[in-house]
């Protein structure tokens, strides 16, 4: 005799005709989904709206009868608004759905789940809460882009070291350096673009797994949803997460940005670098140290970047070894998502709203290029210019840095009577080369750090910002 349970949650209703017993109570809640999948109950009424119209106009459902489904769902959809469904003992948003709407209609509502299996529909699903996730995303990156432009252009005239394996490489203005942060999110902002455009592509009318028997028209689905494409293949519809893999990639490499520019502010507003002055709402006190002003915000989002990385390589495990075609394993695919979707928004914005608020110490940051070696390449360059070959002017400014050195100086400070000593190529044009603003001013390359060529990019981030 089989195991008997008294347990027969309502969920069970879906699929209950096969078996003798219902589910065990403690696997029915292991295997609930609702909890967090029933945030996609726009998405699933929105896809059972268009399920429902494809079959009254291809007869498999009478037109009545779709009519009086659709009208069903959108009473569901105002009802709801907008904090959506009650959490009860349904297994996920699917079966929460329908039986709100048998509520409703009674028997005609389990004619909505013709020609779709739980497989292709949680796909549709899913697919919806992704595509809006990206523009969400678009959104939150193009605003942090904003704070950063903003933040850079208020601080233009500003000198500071540029640094390259934490050690003083050459002066760069702050604008130059905040503006590399807008590229870089400017790319992840390509990224989630090109991931949603694999995501709109519709696995509806795939059925479980093998399509369906009925004349869909999947197509007509297609274009009611905004989606670009049909998925050509009925398992590849269902079975696959690679989509979801996409954008949380996406996202991971938004948290790597994010997690750079942080830990950079934290060693800024450090008393030992003193740079910077961040707002006091992005930061917190200690509850023994009275004088703590604490970069909170900044180390949180350097924090959640590993969740968000977790998160990503948790779906890449769940993946890599599931046979075709659906497996409940990938079920574990949307609490990944949306933990990553939801982490990510909020750093993006306490991102921005800290850069909006940051105030650099231009004086603080020049001083700190003050006696330091980082113009030694101007030497290299000027005796290259000069005709020298780049490798002997290499080691004649390295013979000048150790010089330096071993008197205490900058390269600032040397006469230039002492630079003559080195090369009788030297003459008085050098030393007010030295200097960090003229290091800076001689970057005019593309790209470069120079005043006129961050001017360029300034126009270009504000083109790409809006």
């Amino acid at each position: 005799m089989p195991e008997q349970s008294s347990d027969n949650p309502p969920g069970a209703a879906l699929w209950g005709g096969r078996f003798s017993t219902g589910v065990n109570a403690a696997l029915h809640h292991f295997q609930a989904s609702l909890p967090f999948d029933a945030r996609m109950w726009r998405e699933d009424i929105a896809a059972g709206i268009a399920h429902a119209r494809m079959l009254g106009a291809t007869g498999i459902i009478t037109p009545e009868e779709a009519e009086k489904l659709i009208g069903g769902l959108r009473a569901l959809l105002e009802e709801w608004e907008p904090h959506g469904p009650a959490i009860d003992e349904q297994e996920d948003i699917h079966s929460k759905v329908e039986a709100a709407l048998r509520e409703r209609l009674g028997p005609l509502a389990g004619k909505l789940h013709t020609a779709r299996s739980r497989n292709d529909q949680v796909a549709t699903d899913f697919r919806l809460y992704l595509r809006h996730g990206c523009d969400e995303l678009d959104a939150r990156l193009r605003e942090t882009q904003r704070a950063l432009v903003a933040c850079a252009e208020a601080h233009f005239d500003a000198v500071m070291p540029g640094f390259t394996h934490l050690q003083h490489a050459q002066p760069v203005s702050t604008a130059h350096h905040l503006l590399a942060y807008v590229w870089m999110l400017a790319r992840d902002r390509e990224r989630v673009a090109d991931a949603r455009r694999r995501i709109n592509r519709l696995p509806l009318g795939a059925a479980a797994l093998a399509g369906t028997r009925f004349p869909v028209d999947r197509q007509m689905v297609a274009v009611e949803l905004g989606f670009e494409s049909v998925l050509e293949n009925s398992m590849d519809a269902v079975a696959d997460r690679d989509f979801a893999v996409e954008f949380l990639s996406a996202c991971s490499l938004v948290m790597v940005h994010l997690s750079r520019l942080c830990e950079e502010i934290i060693l800024w507003a450090s008393q030992e670098f003193a740079w910077v002055e961040l707002p006091e709402g992005y930061c917190t006190g200690s509850s023994i140290m009275p004088q703590k002003k604490n970069p909170d915000g900044a180390e949180l989002i350097r924090g959640k970047s590993g969740r968000v990385f977790g998160d990503l390589l948790g779906l890449l495990t769940v993946l890599k070894g599931l046979p075709l075609a659906y497996n409940k394993d990938l079920q574990e695919d949307k609490e990944a998502a949306f933990d990553a979707h939801d982490t990510t928004l909020a750093c993006l914005e306490i991102a921005a709203g800290m850069v909006r608020g940051m105030k650099f110490r231009a004086e603080r940051m020049l001083a700190a290029l003050a006696g330091d070696m980082s113009a030694a390449t101007e030497i290299a360059d000027y005796l290259a210019g000069k005709g020298m070959p780049f490798r002997q002017a290499h080691r004649v400014s390295g013979e000048i840095v150790r010089y330096a050195e071993s008197r205490g100086l900058g390269l600032d400070g040397l006469t230039l009577e002492e630079l003559q000593v080195f090369s009788d190529l030297i003459e008085a044009d050098l030393p007010p080369l030295l200097t960090p603003r003229a290091v800076v001013a001689a970057k005019t390359s593309l790209g470069g750090a120079a005043p006129e060529r961050v001017r360029e990019q300034l126009i270009k981030a504000k083109e790409a910002v809006g």
